[in-house]
This record gives C-alpha cells, structure tokens and sequence, in this order.
C-alpha cells in the first residue's frame, strides 16, 4: 500500500489504518509506505524500514511497544537528541536522521546501521530462523487461552431493543423526510393539481348518475386520477429508496440496527405521508366532482384512494429492495405497470354471460 492516509484527516486516516491492523491480525503481510503518521498510527505497525536519500536503509527492524526498540536505537548513537516525552516517534525519527543532522554531527546513519549488531542480526539466515521460531512459540502460547477465562459472548446482536432501534429509525427517516422537501413537496404540490384538474374536468359529474355513461365517466376519473398519481409516487419513491439503502449498508455493517427496524421506519413515514396526500386529493376530487356529503361516504373514499397510493408506493419500495441498483427497478416498475394498467377490469372490463 502507498501512502494509504494521503489527503484524508485524523478521523479518516485512523479508520484505515485500523483496518489494514485487522487484516494484519488475520495473519496476512501488509508492506505500507506511511506518510507522516500519527503516533497511534505509527505504533499500529510491527516493524519499520527506514531509508534515506539515495535508497541507503537507516534502520529495519521491530518498532517494539511504544516504539522503544527503536528509540533506543537511535538513542544508542552519540550525538543524537533523546526524544521529549509526549513527541512523536515517527516525527522525532525524521528529525534525527535527517541530512542536516548527518552533516552536524559527521556520520552516516546507513554506515552506522551496517556496522550495527541489528543489521548483523537480520544477515544471519542462522538467527533470523532462531527469532522466527521463538516468535512462533510465543505466538502459540499467548493464543492459549487460561483457565479461568471465559470466552466473549453478548446476549444480542445489536446493544439496543428491537423498540428502540424501531424508535431511532423512524426519528431518523422523519427527519430524512423533513429534509427533502423535493420529494415531498413535488409530490404534494402535484397531487393538489391533479385533483383540481380532475374535478375541473368533471365538475358536478358526482350528482349526474342516471345513465350508464355517466358512470362510467366517474369510474374513468377514478381510474385515471388512481393510475396517474400512483405511477408518479412509485417512480419518485424509488430514486429516495435507493439512496437510503446506501446509508442503510453502511449502518447495519457497523451494527446500529437490524433491517426490520429499518424498513419498519421506512413504511410508516411513506405512510404518513402518502395518508397527508390521500386527504388533499380526497377534498379536492369529492367536492368538486360533487359526491354526496356523509362521513361514511367520504370515509371509504379515502380508505380506497389510499390503500391504491400506498401499495403504488410500497411495491416502488418493493423493487428497490429486490432489484441491485435503481435503473434495473424502474424497468422492472415500467413492466409490470403496464400490466397493471391493462388487466386492473377497466381497460379490458368483465364480461358477464347471461344463460
């Protein structure tokens, strides 16, 4: 890896290193470049090649606990500033070593390396098999767990109730909503216009029942006031679906929550809202097409104006959940819309046969 923590901040660079740490711990090799890192950064690593200028090596070998083996040696050569407590190792390191510091004091670090008994040390194919095996042997005994200890077990999955993941999910999906308004309130806004469309169209239509072409005017109004604002809700909701799914990902990997709670939230702000929609349209259409007036009428008016807007809008939910990425979903919505619309008993009616 070069330079894995480039451009990226303490919190970022921190992350990434804590996971190339976890994929060390697997029992992989990972050979980094580092650029100034951090002193938690620094001690993440298990040994160190130092170079400078020129590809001549300075140092190589184990950082040790809190980097004192090497520390200690650098320490070791005359002339070369002890480290202040609290400094950076890697800094302290860099400053040390550097050609400025070369030319003051008159050495050559790779020469004084070279001639060292850690360079010797890592020469000797006799002892670097010897450290190897010891390395080994602590590793086995130190995977042994004692006596007395107990494996690590959690009574749940997750540190929440299933209440109160359900409780987190919905404040975070309101607010989700609240801060969109270029769904919400496109949708509202055009639900307003379809209704007073529709009951422009078919003024006082309500009232005008004693033909047969007049009621199949109100179902046609029903029908395609039904068809259109649904359509449009399950091809909005879709494009809102799939970006939470991405944050959706992300939070269940780092296990905030499960995906029940999640789709739970989910639903109920949807239903919420597409239940505000349902009684703008509802006031708009049954009086201006002039329905007659009662609580029971208007009640099973709006129950069925919003059963059709909201399986409209959970099945646009559905194929985002099914589907792996949104363009597949609005294909698959496309398709089956048109069957919807071709075998809902409105285009192709039922036929009834008399014997």
């Amino acid at each position: 890896m070069d330079e894995p923590t480039s451009g990226l901040d303490a919190r970022a660079a921190a992350i990434i290193m804590r996971t190339v740490r976890n994929t060390v711990d697997t029992g992989r090799t990972v050979v980094c470049t580092i650029h100034q890192p951090s002193i938690d950064i620094f001690e993440a690593f298990d040994e160190l090649l130092l170079m400078k200028r020129g590809g001549k090596v300075t140092y190589t070998g184990p950082l040790g606990r809190h980097s004192h083996l090497l520390i200690e040696y650098f320490e070791s050569i005359p002339g070369v500033n002890k480290i202040k407590d609290g400094q950076n190792p890697a800094t302290w390191m860099l400053d040390v070593t550097s050609a400025t510091i070369e030319a003051q004091l008159g050495v050559d670090f790779a020469e004084i390396y070279a001639n060292s008994d850690m360079y010797k040390f890592y020469q000797d194919p006799r002892l670097c098999v010897l450290y190897d095996r010891r390395n080994q042997e602590l590793i086995t005994e130190l995977s042994k767990p004692t006596l007395s200890s107990q494996d690590l077990h959690f009574p749940t999955k997750y540190s929440r109730s299933i209440w109160t993941q359900c409780l987190a999910c919905l404040w975070k999906q309101h607010w989700s909503y609240w801060r969109h308004p270029q769904y919400n309130v496109v949708r509202l806004f055009m639900t307003t216009v379809v209704g007073v469309l529709f009951g422009v169209i078919f003024w006082k239509k309500g009232q005008k029942t004693g033909q047969q072409q007049d009621v199949m005017n109100l179902m046609g109004a029903m029908y395609a006031a039904v068809m259109f604002l649904g359509g449009t809700n399950t091809s909005a909701v879709q494009t809102v679906v799939s970006v939470e799914r991405t944050v959706f990902y992300r939070e269940k990997a780092a296990g905030m929550y499960s995906a029940i709670p999640y789709a739970f939230a989910q639903v109920t702000i949807e239903v919420v809202y597409v239940g505000i929609q349902t009684l703008i349209y509802s006031l708009l259409i049954y009086s201006m097409i002039g329905f007659h007036w009662s609580a029971a009428n208007f009640f099973w008016f709006y129950f069925y104006i919003f059963t059709c807007f909201a399986y409209f809008t959970l099945y646009g939910m559905m194929l985002v959940a099914l589907t792996p990425n949104y363009e597949i979903a609005a294909v698959t919505m496309t398709f089956f819309l048109n069957f919807w619309n071709l075998f809902s008993g409105f285009m192709i009616p039922r036929t009834v046969h008399h014997l």
